[in-house]
């Protein structure tokens, strides 16, 4: 009888989830579903989302049309608060933003963040930083040209582009400045990484922060040997990145084991490089849908040549992981976030 019973339960249970496939698949079909990229065409985080785009309508039941929708403003701020505060909650809306927005979302830096990462519908990441970095690349013709020059008392300044405060190519600047003595000027305000790029090749800047995968599918020739570009420091990573072993680690040039261990702490959203969310409170099976879509689409042969082909490194994480990861960096000591926040705020 035991057995006839679990047996029972078990059947319920496949039919209901049968007929919450069908309703999901019954939903999607036939509708369009807007991925937002919360910067401006052509960085790494659109050429991430356009491959991801090309491929996981065939994983979501009844396989929506997939449409990017660009929506740059205030390094991805202006995104995230769209996703959270105005996108429809019904699951034909998920967008990318900063890999840092879930902090700054748990320090609340600024009355402009209007959002709780813990409430987000989190579907993934498609690099967890396993196979990529986070570099500070220069130009090769810059007046700056070793660490020693950079810590140099009244040395030049490094002049470095970023897209907004806040977000990793500004933070990571200000670090550089702050936690580990470099002689760096911030110049915020630039769009999207396009313009940062056109910018360095203009010399109107020596260099940025960003992803490497960014540099390697927008230009990869800069890294050639002697080519326009220069790996300085790596961030995100605990050991030196094989391809550039003469470029430390931001934890190796802290200056205290306190700076060391704050620095780490900083670069835990590294983990989850390039998150993909929908907005609170979508219905619970099509969440899940959109999930498993998710996470399916990373494992597609056709997604991974696709991805290999534009060069963009792949080693996703799931929703669950983004949400332990962000629980993580909620138990930081005040007094640390404190630092941190004040980081951040620091500007150029």
């Amino acid at each position: 009888m035991a057995r006839f019973g679990a047996a029972f339960i078990m059947l319920v249970a496949a039919l209901v989830a049968t007929a919450q496939a069908d309703e999901v698949a019954d939903f999607y079909k036939g509708k369009r579903v807007n991925l937002i990229v919360s910067y401006g065409p052509g960085g790494g985080y659109d050429v991430y989302a356009r491959v991801l785009a090309r491929h996981i309508g065939r994983h979501i039941p009844g396989n929506p049309s997939i449409v990017v929708q660009n929506m740059p403003g205030a390094g991805s701020l202006r995104g995230a608060n769209y996703l959270y505060n105005v996108a429809p909650r019904d699951g034909t809306v998920f967008g990318t933003f900063a890999r840092n927005m879930p902090m700054l979302g748990l320090l609340k830096t600024g009355q402009n963040v209007q959002f709780d990462p813990m409430k987000f519908t989190w579907l993934g990441s498609s690099s967890s930083l396993q196979n990529d970095a986070y570099v500070l690349i220069m130009r090769r013709n810059a007046k700056v040209q070793s660490i020693e020059d950079a810590r140099r008392p009244g040395g030049p300044p490094i002049m470095l582009g970023s897209t907004a405060e806040g977000t990793s190519s500004d933070a990571m600047a200000v670090l550089l400045r702050e936690w580990l003595g470099f002689n760096v000027k911030v110049i915020p305000g630039y769009t999207d990484s396009g313009v940062l790029y056109l910018a360095m090749e203009r010399g109107e800047v020596d260099g940025r922060t960003s992803g490497l995968s960014s540099v390697r599918s927008n230009k990869a020739e800069w890294l050639k040997p002697n080519g326009f570009g220069r790996v300085m420091v790596v961030f995100g990573r605990a050991t030196r990145f094989p391809e550039f072993p003469d470029a430390p680690t931001a934890r190796e040039l802290a200056r205290s084991a306190e700076d060391r261990n704050l620095i780490e702490i900083l670069e835990m959203p590294y983990a989850l490089s390039r998150p993909y969310a929908a907005p609170p409170d979508v219905p619970p099976a099509r969440g899940r849908a959109l999930q498993k879509a998710f996470m399916d689409t990373h494992k597609d042969p056709a997604y991974l040549a696709d991805a290999e082909k534009v060069g963009i490194e792949v080693s996703p994480i799931d929703g669950d992981a983004i949400r332990k990861l962000i629980e993580q960096i909620s138990r930081t000591p005040p007094e640390q976030l404190k630092r941190i926040e004040n980081l951040i705020t620091a500007g150029g």
